[in-house]
């Protein structure tokens, strides 16, 4: 079935450069980190599409290309796979004869390639103004502020155990790489959060607090033993040091926009619509709106639960829409729609437009790597350190 909904496209109408040489002229008092050379920002879409794909045949094997998930498919159709960050990264990283490997997806992800691929690759973000609003929620400095207050507090006894959502920054992964902590993605978070109980008493967990709460929820944790760290004003809370005390976990203050746009007020007017729908959302939603699905899970978990589902089955589903739309189009035996009927794609992850995609292949037919990600020897460690404390609970 087509999606109906009235927002179809990013509310970003213009993800490439200003197109008019006045009104470039207009904005060089800026530098934008997405620049793009009007000759590609000019360019249609069936040029675009023969440049890519005469690129990808002169590179062969030495190029792959990963799209994630939530791409447009106007993206998608150019990808060598195509799935969820941590999938891609690994995926990446079973293909030693590739040189180059081009992330479409966000920044993020990207350095989670480059940690995980062997020293000659080159991994690019074709444009590295694709960033991951969640993943700026939690920055390095804020997180390092936060351990030494909770450390100040709680004495040296704390016991904390630091565990990151996959969706955050290398330095992150780093850090709890480097303080007993561990790496988690939303198929495996309840492994990991049993995991850090076996290892100390209470979780700090970043940067997404849904994810986190709905983990810590379904591991049986009371709400009375969770407590929301606000990095903008931390400790601001009522009798901070006795909450802390009694927390099991301590959640960062962040989220993803995408997933909080949904909301019970659409669960109830989906069945009230289609009686005997079943409703599917990520947990990344708010604690509420898990609550009232009849099954939640991570993307890959929703791709699977609707490609198992019998035909004839009707599905709401709770998460970004251009994987709503694409899974619609590849089981059109089923009734699939977006639970938000207006919500939009993830206006970070869009900004990866084809012509980004021509810039970059065409410059390696040059041997000009344009927008490599590279993450630093030391925090590779660390991070790999992380990553692998969770692969060892596979």
């Amino acid at each position: 079935m087509a999606i109906k909904s009235e927002c179809a496209v990013s509310q970003e109408t213009h993800v490439l450069p200003l197109l008019s040489p006045q009104k470039r002229a207009r904005y060089d008092v800026s530098k934008r980190i997405d620049a793009i050379p009007l000759f590609y920002a000019e360019m249609g879409g069936e040029e675009l599409d023969r440049r890519i794909a005469a690129a990808r045949e002169a590179l062969g094997e030495r190029l792959v290309i990963l799209g994630h998930h939530y791409q447009r498919d106007e993206i998608i159709k150019y990808a060598d796979y195509r799935g969820d960050s941590f999938k891609l990264a690994q995926l990446a990283s079973q293909r030693p004869n590739a040189d180059y490997i081009v992330f479409c997806g966000v920044h993020f992800m990207a350095e989670s390639a480059d940690i995980l691929s062997a020293p000659h690759q080159k991994v690019i973000l074709p444009n590295p103004a694709a960033g991951c609003s969640m993943a700026d929620m939690a920055n390095i400095a804020e997180v390092e502020e936060c351990w030494e207050l909770l450390h100040e507090t709680l004495g040296d006894d704390a016991g904390i155990i630091p565990v990151t959502y996959m969706n955050s920054a290398a330095n992150l992964k780093a850090f709890c790489g480097a303080n007993g902590g561990i790496v988690c993605t939303s198929s495996n978070a309840p492994k990991v959060i049993d995991w850090a109980f076996k290892q100390g008493k209470r979780v700090l967990f970043f940067p997404d607090q849904h994810l986190g709460r709905n983990t810590a929820t379904h591991y049986g944790i009371d709400a009375e033993q969770m407590v929301v760290w606000d990095p903008k004003d931390p400790m601001a809370f009522d009798d901070a040091e006795e909450v802390l005390a009694n927390s099991k976990i301590i959640l960062w203050k962040g989220h993803c926009s995408t997933h909080m746009r949904f909301n019970v007020e659409q669960i109830e007017k989906a069945r009230a619509d289609y009686p005997g729908i079943n409703v599917l959302v990520h947990p990344e939603c708010r604690q509420e709106v898990v609550e009232a699905a009849d099954l939640y899970g991570s993307t890959e978990y929703i791709i699977e639960q609707i490609e198992k589902a019998p035909a004839g089955s009707q599905w709401a589903v709770a998460t970004e829409i251009n994987l709503v739309h694409r899974l619609a189009q590849e089981n059109p035996d089923k009734f699939i729609f977006c639970l938000d009927p207006i919500v939009c794609p993830c206006s970070t992850m869009y900004r990866i437009h084809p012509a980004y995609v021509a810039w970059v292949l065409e410059g390696l037919l040059d041997d000009n790597v344009i927008n490599q990600v590279r993450v630093d020897e030391e925090i590779t460690h660390w991070a790999r350190v992380a990553l692998q404390r969770m692969l060892d609970l596979a």
